[in-house]
């Protein structure tokens, strides 16, 4: 009743359906992800309110572009994007194992096992599974090939596996070329061009300055070698002006 004195919209909704009603959540959003998983992942077209469509798998991808309205499904939302944002890896992942947790705990809630149990559970589990991965963990040397292998696997989960190969190899020689000792990588010294006319696996890795610019008179040669760079933060276009003055004569002094 004093809940209901406050806000008089306000639903209330009592201990054993708040429960279901947010597992239920956590259960839709794993099945919504369930597909996308590995590299045998379906991909998913994206349509938008305004006719924009995005053909994707990647789960950061879709669950930014959701319109998530239950808090529970929000939150994990959330926590797959935080885990892309650190790792960018393991959106879908940490959906489907969000989604299972709930899914075999709601068995010993319907039971009748107080959901504080549960949650202590999870703690201990938590604590096991650190400690077994520090004791089988192996450590290996970080040199190109293992790098290549770790960006290969993220890559595959997101793009075809023919260019997931021919990816992983540029992006890894990327990311090495613009590595410096001892200072953060600065991905932004990365740039990404689309060329439209040209397909994705006939990809490849410039290091060096790409101007997609083609020549300004067909006489202008088309390689030139020992040639002086001029660089410049001001445009040397043409542009049209777009003053109009218009003269009064009623305004000119005699």
């Amino acid at each position: 009743m004093s809940v209901q004195l406050i806000n008089p919209g306000a639903e209330v909704t009592r201990r054993g359906l708040a429960l279901h009603t947010t597992i239920s959540a956590a259960k839709g959003l794993q099945d919504v992800l369930r597909s996308n998983l590995g590299p045998k992942g379906t991909i998913k077209m994206l349509v938008s309110g305004a006719g924009d469509i995005k053909i994707t798998k990647d789960g950061n991808v879709l669950l930014n572009e959701m319109q998530i309205q239950n808090p529970t499904a929000s939150m994990i939302a959330r926590t797959a994007t935080a885990q892309d944002d650190v790792c960018g890896d393991g959106t879908t992942s940490t959906v489907l194992i969000i989604g299972e947790l709930l899914k075999q705990a709601e068995r010993y809630l319907v039971e009748g096992l107080h959901p504080r149990s549960v949650t202590d559970g999870f703690d201990l589990a938590r604590e096991e599974l650190s400690r077994w991965i520090d004791e089988t963990a192996l450590e290996r040397k970080i040199d190109r090939e293992l790098l290549v292998e770790i960006a290969r696997c993220s890559l595959a989960t997101k793009v075809v596996s023919d260019f997931a190969t021919v990816l992983s190899e540029i992006v890894t020689d990327a990311v090495l070329t613009i590595q410096r000792e001892g200072q953060p990588l600065d991905l932004h010294m990365v740039e990404i061009m689309a060329m439209e006319h040209r397909t994705s696996k006939e990809s490849r890795l410039v290091k060096g300055l790409v101007l997609d610019h083609g020549g300004r008179h067909p006489d202008m040669p088309k390689k030139v070698t020992d040639a002086f760079i001029l660089t410049c933060n001001v445009g040397l276009e043409y542009e049209k002006s777009e003053v109009q003055a218009v003269r009064q004569p009623s305004l000119v002094q005699r």
